[in-house]
């Protein structure tokens, strides 16, 4: 059942949505070639906690850290380590921030140092997939609209969308209903309606959409090693268009 939300509970996922953009600002901002995720991660982690806030991945499911911190060919879920950045890599930052009993969740991906054309055509079409699709979270369309939007805009710039995750609804939990895939014909599933509130979120790889899991079990990367892109926002559907939480 997808819950839609009152403006009094948007208002604090909004908040909610401001401490994930300013975790999202430091990360950028402390990106570099020789910082180590863990340090990102610990940054991060003090950021969220000195602002009355929770991390909210930390914990969720046994998840040990704060963000995720996935870089090149790894998708999603990657847990800080001691590993270095070196310049040419790309890392894609995944945030939650749980404050008053309200969620936000986004992520972007990052140049670290100098990056060849290839990583930088990839992080812009994964941005504009994801505008795409938030450009069809209009009160009145079908959920399968963004999804489709998504697909399109990846697939015609020549890359394609991890189908094996996917967005989803947010709001009193991290996860809610719907399931939003990033692929799928128009047309389908429920209608949208004013007060839904989705985390959208596109995974774009170089290569193949087949995925794997590593021996982790957190860790998920491209199946044939090619480079991959994620960005999220966390949006709500108002009578006047989408609504950006998380944009800051």
């Amino acid at each position: 059942m997808i819950i839609s939300k009152s403006p009094a509970e948007i208002e604090k996922m909004r908040k909610a949505g401001n401490g994930v953009a300013e975790a999202l600002e430091l990360a950028r901002e402390k990106i570099c070639p020789g910082l180590t995720t863990i340090e990102l991660d610990k940054a991060i982690e003090n950021l969220i906690i000195n602002s009355g806030s929770r991390p909210a991945f930390k914990g969720y499911r046994g998840y040990p850290a704060s963000i995720c911190a996935s870089v090149n060919d790894e998708v999603v879920h990657c847990i800080p380590s001691e590993r270095s950045l070196k310049s040419g890599d790309i890392i894609s930052i995944d945030i939650g921030v749980e404050l008053d009993g309200y969620f936000g969740d986004a992520a972007k991906t990052f140049a670290v140092g100098d990056i060849n054309d290839e990583a930088k055509e990839l992080i812009s079409i994964t941005e504009k997939s994801l505008q795409a699709g938030i450009s069809m979270a209009k009160v009145g369309n079908r959920l399968s609209d963004i999804s489709h939007e998504v697909q399109v805009t990846a697939e015609e710039a020549g890359y394609t969308v991890v189908r094996d995750y996917v967005g989803h609804g947010i709001g009193n939990e991290m996860h809610e209903d719907p399931q939003i895939p990033n692929f799928g014909p128009p047309g389908n599933g429920p209608v949208l309606k004013e007060g839904m509130v989705f985390a959208l979120e596109p995974m774009v790889n170089v290569g193949d959409y087949e995925v794997k899991v590593r021996s982790d079990e957190w860790t998920v990367v491209t199946a044939d090693g090619s480079l991959s892109a994620h960005f999220e926002h966390t949006i709500a559907l108002t009578k006047d268009g989408p609504m950006i939480l998380t944009k800051g």
